[in-house]
């Protein structure tokens, strides 16, 4: 079985071979910062929701690794 690559795209089809897609890592940071946005009991800046997003995209991709 080939290596996973560390950072795939999100949707591998694509109707435009020239748009490169969205990453799996951008993925799972939208993914994240909807949840934290959407927790009543988190109270950031919009700067660090984003910072923490990615923080827990990037732990996503190291666990698939696992």
């Amino acid at each position: 079985m080939p290596n996973k690559p560390e950072n795939p795209p999100a949707f591998p089809y694509q109707h435009n071979p020239a748009h490169g897609g969205m990453s799996l890592l951008d993925w799972f940071a939208g993914q994240a910062l909807a949840g934290l946005a959407a927790n009543p009991n988190v109270d950031l800046p919009a700067y660090e929701l984003s910072y923490d997003a990615f923080y827990i995209a990037d732990a996503m991709l190291r666990a698939r690794e696992s």
